[in-house]
C-alpha cells in the first residue's frame, strides 16, 4: 500500500484542515544599480503580483519586449501577497525512527530496519548496508517447500496427472501476476516550490524560512524571471500566445493541416492584429476564425519543435553570451537553495530509468513560461512536452481528470507537491499525496524510489 509507505517516511494522508498559509510578510525590495521593464508575472499559485520594481536585472541579448506587452509581476512594497501553499511537514524529522516504527508493524517482513540515514541520530540502528527485504513468511504457517520427487509428477511434463485442473488455475494467475507487476505508475508533480525554487524567492519567504541572504534570493529570482520570460517572447511566441494560452502543446493541433514551416515567416503572416493580443482569443472561447486558427495551431507546432530540439541543449537555444550568463545563475542558485533541484531531479532520473513509471507536470503557470521553465531549469528530459499541462485557465482538478483519461483508471498515481490545490484534488481523488516542503522530503522520496518502495 502506498499510503503505508509514504507514513514510513513521515507523510501523512492528508494535511488536516487544508487550509492555506497566512499571508506573507511584504517584502521592501532593495535599491539595484540595473534597470528592465517591469512585468506582470502570473505565478504558481494563480494570482498575479507587481514589484513595481523599476531596478531589475537587465541583459539585453534576447530580443526586447514590445511596449505593449503586458507580463507578469509580484507584489510592490507595501501590499502584502497571500501565497497558498502550506507547510504542514515538520523540519528536521527522523526518517530512520519512522522506517524503524513501520518495520515493527505488520508490514515487517518487507522492509529491512537497518537504514542508515543521514538525519538519523538514534544509537539503537545498525549502520549496515540496506540489504535484500526479507521475503514474506506468515507467523503462523510454515514455509511450502516445492517436492520435486519423480513420484510427485508422474505427468511426462512434470505436472500432477490432474495437470489440466491446475494448469486451468496457474496460466491466469500467472498471467495476472505479471500484469500486476507491471501496472504503470504515473507520478503527477507540481513544479515551482516542489521541484524548483522560483516563486518563493521573489516573494522573499524562501530566504525567511530557511535563513537565507534576502537580497541575494530577491536578485536570484528577478534574473531568473528575466531569462524566463525573454526566452519566452523570443523563441516561444509569448508574444503571440499570452492571451491564447492552452492547457496542453496540443490543444489545438487539430486545426494544424501540416503545412511544411521551414520557410514560414511568423513575423508577416498577419496572425497579430493592429488591436492588440486581447482581441485574439476571447475567454469564452470565441476564436478569429479558420485561418486564424490555423496561424494558431502552427505557432504551437514550432513551440513543440523547439522544446524537442533544445530540451537537451538550452545553451544552444539562449546562444552566446547568454549560455554563460545562465550556468553562472544556476550555479547560484543551487548554492542558495541547498542543491534543491539538484535532489528533485535525482528523483525524476529514478522515475524515467522504469519502464512501467512516467512523469508528468501539473503547473498553474501560463503554458509558454512553463515551458520557459521547464528548460532554463534543465528538467527538459524528464518531462516530455507532451505531459506538460497549465492549469492557469481550468485548474489542477481539471488537469488531473485529463491525465487520468490519459493513462487509465487502472494505472497507479502518486502526486507529488507543496501546494493546497494539489494535496485536496489528490485527496478528493483517492491519490497517495508526497508532500514536500523542505529539501530533506525530496531525498527521503529518494530514498523511497531506490528502494523500490513507491
Amino acid at each position: 500500500d502506498l499510503r503505508a509507505v509514504m507514513a514510513a517516511y513521515g507523510q501523512t494522508q492528508y494535511s488536516p484542515a487544508l487550509q492555506s498559509a497566512g499571508p506573507y510578510t511584504p517584502y521592501t525590495y532593495h535599491t539595484q544599480g540595473y534597470s528592465m521593464p517591469s512585468y506582470n508575472i502570473k505565478t504558481e499559485d494563480g494570482l498575479s503580483h507587481s514589484p513595481g520594481q523599476n531596478s531589475l536585472l537587465s541583459y539585453s541579448n534576447f530580443s526586447s519586449t514590445p511596449p505593449s506587452q503586458g507580463l507578469y509581476s509580484y507584489s510592490t512594497p507595501g501590499q502584502s501577497h497571500t501565497h497558498t501553499h502550506t507547510h504542514t511537514h515538520t523540519l528536521g524529522f527522523n526518517i530512520g525512527n519512522r522506517i524503524t516504527n513501520y518495520s515493527q508493524s505488520q508490514y515487517s517482513p518487507y522492509y529491512n530496519t537497518h537504514y542508515n540515514s543521514p538525519y538519523l541520530a538514534s544509537s539503537n540502528i545498525s549502520p549496515s548496508a540496506i540489504t535484500t527485504p526479507i521475503p514474506y513468511q506468515h507467523p503462523e504457517h510454515p514455509p511450502v517447500v516445492p517436492n520435486h520427487s519423480p513420484e510427485s509428477h508422474p505427468g511426462t511434463d512434470g505436472w500432477p496427472a490432474s495437470s489440466l485442473y491446475w494448469r486451468m488455475i496457474y496460466y491466469p494467475l500467472s498471467i495476472l501476476f505479471i500484469f500486476l507487476s507491471c501496472s504503470l505508475r504515473v507520478f503527477v508533480w507540481d513544479l515551482d516550490e516542489t521541484i524548483i525554487i522560483f516563486h518563493s524567492l521573489l516573494t522573499g519567504s524562501f530566504s525567511t524560512r530557511f535563513g537565507k541572504d534576502s537580497s541575494k534570493a530577491v536578485s536570484l529570482g528577478l534574473w531568473m524571471e528575466e531569462m524566463i520570460f525573454n526566452l519566452a517572447d523570443s523563441r516561444l511566441f509569448f508574444n503571440d500566445l499570452e492571451e491564447c494560452d492552452q492547457v496542453h502543446i496540443d490543444d489545438v493541433a487539430s486545426d494544424d493541416n501540416g503545412q511544411d514551416l521551414s520557410m514560414y515567416n511568423f513575423g508577416t503572416d498577419g496572425f497579430q492584429s493592429p488591436a492588440g493580443a486581447g482581441t485574439l482569443c476571447l475567454g469564452s472561447g470565441v476564436h478569429g476564425g479558420v485561418d486564424w486558427m490555423r496561424k494558431l495551431a502552427f505557432r504551437y507546432r514550432r513551440v513543440k519543435e523547439i522544446y524537442n530540439t533544445y530540451k537537451n541543449n538550452v545553451g544552444g537555444l539562449v546562444g552566446s553570451p547568454k549560455r554563460e550568463e545562465w550556468l553562472q545563475l544556476r550555479r547560484e542558485m543551487e548554492v542558495l537553495t541547498d542543491l534543491w533541484l539538484t535532489q528533485a531531479v535525482k528523483a525524476l532520473a529514478l522515475i524515467n530509468s522504469r519502464p512501467n513509471c512516467v512523469n508528468v507536470l501539473v503547473t498553474t503557470t501560463q503554458l509558454i513560461p512553463a515551458l520557459s521553465k521547464v528548460l532554463l531549469y534543465g528538467l527538459g528530459s524528464a518531462f516530455p512536452i507532451e505531459n506538460i499541462y497549465s492549469a492557469t485557465k481550468t485548474g489542477k482538478e481539471s488537469c488531473f481528470e485529463r491525465v487520468a483519461q490519459r493513462f487509465g483508471r487502472r494505472a497507479v498515481y502518486v502526486v507529488i507537491g507543496d501546494g493546497v490545490e494539489e494535496e485536496s484534488v489528490a485527496k478528493k481523488k483517492n491519490m497517495p499525496f508526497w508532500r514536500v516542503s523542505c529539501r530533506p522530503d525530496l531525498e527521503a522520496l529518494s530514498h523511497a524510489l531506490e528502494l523500490d518502495y513507491l
